[in-house]
């Protein structure tokens, strides 16, 4: 049993024909890597903070954007 659902489906269409998803989903994994980077240290400097606040809000923007533009393609 396989839990691909229609979205992943439309999804991965979006990431093979889609340039502007394909660029909003490549931005989102660099932010994703960028935070994992962030979270193997063991202390973080006041401005690593700020830097880790401000990757999460991009982020969720850009995951935001990448919604829209699935909803905007099921119509």
């Amino acid at each position: 049993m396989s839990s691909f659902t229609p979205e992943d489906a439309l999804r991965d269409r979006l990431l093979r024909e889609d340039d502007e998803y394909r660029e909003l989903a490549a931005e989102h994994r660099r932010y994703e890597q960028q935070l994992e980077d962030l979270t193997r240290k063991h202390f973080l400097s006041e401005e690593e903070e700020l830097l880790e606040k401000t990757l999460k809000k991009k982020k969720l923007a850009l995951k935001d954007k990448m919604h829209f533009l699935v909803l905007r393609q099921r119509r």
